[in-house]
């Protein structure tokens, strides 16, 4: 069997790995656009703001490591063309301006997202960086050394990631987003926390505002940001508004897509074309709150799917069962997190939901440094079942974020939610943890 993997990280060489455990007869062939392979990116602003010491540290494998296993692992080879009926890729070399084109029996589409950028005025001045890469991190440390004044533009996970470790390596920071909170995945109570949190840090932030342009200086580099509202100068620009799915080259194979732009796949991973699979951050995931297609990149995902697409192309039968946009962020001394859909969605959906936020302790209240978390549930009141949890505080986030995605992923009722044998001590819990003790009062 020809496999062909395009993409060398976290779906695609979870994929490469099961099929080199269970087909030995498989010639596998992965085509990386980058130098580095199956690399941690959620660490990549830890390493900007000098927590993890190098980015050595964030390659899970090396390149020579799917080598040793027996996979043809190629870098700086991008496609460029799938031929859905003759079954090749196509593309260029990067480093060497060669072409190639190579014959496939399955081929696993891993290719990931792209950061978007901003299609204004002076965008493509020196200083203006995204950041998705290990290059990309590496290039951001090196250019904003010894620079004070730092923008962020946008407010998810990467944007208050990014900023938070500026701010701990002593830079002005100032956030600019286009809505008015913080934490886009997140409904007001988490959102006022989280502001609140940026702004005992000494974070300017500048909210509901758009970009309208860049102003460079006679050198071509960044030194002002100019919004709908003010004009801030800067010292150097992170964009973080999102990925789009690098699925482009797929035009005109016939393969089905969402209206993100992210490939269509059945539980098993298939597209509808024969012998193509798709995973990860490129590709559709189930949601089982919505029940139906969504798309939530999130390393979580890609491994999961990169794991059940290699089964499956080596001959198992395995699914995905679906997500729930589980998330956690750490933002300096709250952590806030979501399972679930939130209130926008619920409406949206045509829901009939009440939804409720409580402070409860998140242990038990005699124990001393207890301090109230803000939780919020939302429930359907046509059969009692969560539909989303969201939460922050400084202590016991995790484990009620955690609890919450097990109630949600077996659609629990509030009853069963009531039966639910959680661990106490008072260090730890009340004997009623939070979520079963507030679940009752929607």
């Amino acid at each position: 069997m020809k496999l062909v993997i395009i993409g060398g990280d976290a779906a695609g060489m979870s994929a490469a790995m099961q099929v080199v455990h269970k087909r030995k007869d498989a010639e596998i062939t992965v085509l990386e656009r980058g130098p580095i392979y199956s690399y941690a990116q959620c660490g990549l602003p830890y390493f900007i703001g000098g927590v993890v010491e190098d980015t050595e540290s964030l390659i899970a494998r090396p390149v020579s490591f799917f080598r040793e296993k027996g996979i043809d692992a190629r870098v700086h080879h991008e496609v460029t063309d799938v031929d859905a009926d003759k079954q090749t890729v196509s593309g260029n070399v990067l480093d060497t301006g060669e072409t190639f084109e190579l014959e496939y029996d399955t081929l696993l589409v891993a290719t990931g997202g792209s950061p978007n950028r901003l299609s204004v005025e002076g965008a493509d001045l020196e200083g203006i960086h995204v950041l998705k890469t290990i290059p990309d991190a590496e290039k951001i440390a090196a250019d904003f050394e010894g620079k004070q004044n730092i923008t962020v533009i946008g407010a998810g996970y990467i944007g208050l990631e990014i900023a938070e470790n500026f701010v701990e390596q002593g830079k002005n920071v100032r956030m600019i987003n286009r809505t008015d909170k913080l934490g886009s995945n997140f409904d007001e109570p988490v959102s006022d926390m989280l502001r609140k949190e940026a702004e005992r840090h000494g974070i300017t932030l500048s909210l509901h505002e758009d970009v309208d342009s860049f102003t460079g200086d006679e050198e071509g580099r960044v030194k002002a940001v100019k919004t709908n509202k003010d004009t801030y100068e800067t010292d150097g620009v992170i964009t973080a508004i999102g990925i789009t799915p690098n699925t482009s080259f797929l035009e005109g194979t016939g393969i089905y897509e969402h209206a993100s732009g992210a490939i269509l796949v059945d539980p098993y991973m298939r597209t509808n074309k024969a012998n193509i699979y798709a995973a990860g951050d490129c590709a559709t995931q189930y949601n089982r709150i919505k029940e139906q297609h969504d798309y939530v990149p999130l390393g979580t995902h890609a491994n999961k799917q990169g794991r059940i697409a290699g089964a499956n192309i080596a001959g198992d039968k395995k699914t995905f069962q679906g997500m729930l946009g589980t998330a956690i962020l750490k933002f300096f001394d709250i952590t806030a997190g979501r399972t679930g859909i939130d209130i926008t969605e619920a409406k949206s959906l045509g829901f009939d939901f009440s939804v409720k936020s409580f402070e409860p302790l998140p242990y038990a209240g005699y124990y001393p440094g207890a301090e109230p978390i803000t939780l919020q549930l939302i429930k359907d009141n046509k059969n009692e079942r969560l539909l989303g949890v969201q939460a922050a505080g400084k202590d016991g986030v995790d484990k009620r974020i955690d609890v919450a995605s097990v109630m949600l992923f077996n659609k629990m009722t509030v009853d069963e939610i009531q039966d639910l044998d959680i661990s106490y001590a008072p260090p730890y819990n009340s004997t009623w943890d939070p979520i079963q003790r507030n679940v009752r009062r929607l």
